[in-house]
């Protein structure tokens, strides 16, 4: 069974679109409505969905343990992660998970940092930093560390140990993939469009705070034996899946 997690706070804007559109690609999809204000879990009455919901925002990284744990328990074998903002297109859903049949101990990310020209210049800085720091904890190159938008193996997810990681913000997306490098699962991406729309809401992710925050954390993993072998390995090209010659 293929199930998505959407995490959302303040998406009343959006959530509705993009549940029915992940609704149409996976047999299950969740969103943890992470504390919201403006009525994100109300939007979602009447569709083929679950809706759990935290009292009092706890950070995106909790949304997503919090959805994990109920699609695992539903019999998950594959979890698509995607933001319920609209700058992820359900339709690439997929794409994703076909990577996923050929590649199914592996995480798949959806690859942003390919498409510059629709990237706003801030974040994609931000971004080529974060993933530089990030791809040298793992070990190997990884194409886009910050992006939502995956497909986890139930297996990696079950054998994760929520006490391990830092916090409950945006760093959980940069430690997971430096965890799964230590377990021997690394990720492989597929190149989606970056989407950004002129009317979207603020983002939640700020780029020098939380960057910061990553950097912090990569930091407790890089000082350790072997730090400059896994230097010279992830500065290689990151491994990505070439884009259906179909889609254009």
């Amino acid at each position: 069974m293929k199930a998505a997690v959407i995490p959302a706070l303040g998406e009343a804007a959006t959530i509705r679109d993009i549940a029915q559109r992940t609704r149409a690609w996976v047999d299950l999809v969740v969103i943890v409505d992470d504390g919201s204000s403006d009525g994100t879990a109300a939007r979602l009455e009447g569709l083929d969905v679950v809706v759990l919901r935290h009292e009092s925002r706890r950070g995106k990284a909790a949304a997503l343990w919090t959805g994990f744990a109920h699609a695992l328990a539903c019999g998950a074998d594959a979890i698509v992660t995607i933001d319920g903002d609209g700058q992820h297109g359900p339709e690439d859903i997929p794409r994703l998970l076909a990577a996923h049949a050929r590649f199914p101990d592996r995480i798949v990310i959806g690859s942003r940092l390919h498409d510059r020209a629709n990237f706003p210049a801030r974040r994609y800085y931000a971004n080529c930093f974060a993933r530089f720091w990030i791809s040298w904890a793992a070990g190997y190159p990884i194409a886009d560390t910050q992006t939502g938008f995956r497909v986890y193996p139930a297996a990696l997810l079950a054998a994760l140990d929520r006490d391990d990681f830092h916090g409950d913000g945006f760093v959980f997306e940069s430690e997971v993939l430096i965890r799964a490098a230590k377990m021997g699962i690394h990720a492989i991406a597929v190149p989606i469009p970056g989407i950004y729309p002129k009317a979207a809401r603020a983002s939640h992710f700020r780029p020098v705070a939380d960057i910061a925050r990553i950097v912090i954390m990569v930091g407790g993993y890089l000082f350790r034996p072997g730090m400059f072998a896994k230097l010279r390995r992830s500065l290689g090209r990151a491994e990505i899946i070439e884009q259906d010659p179909a889609r254009g």
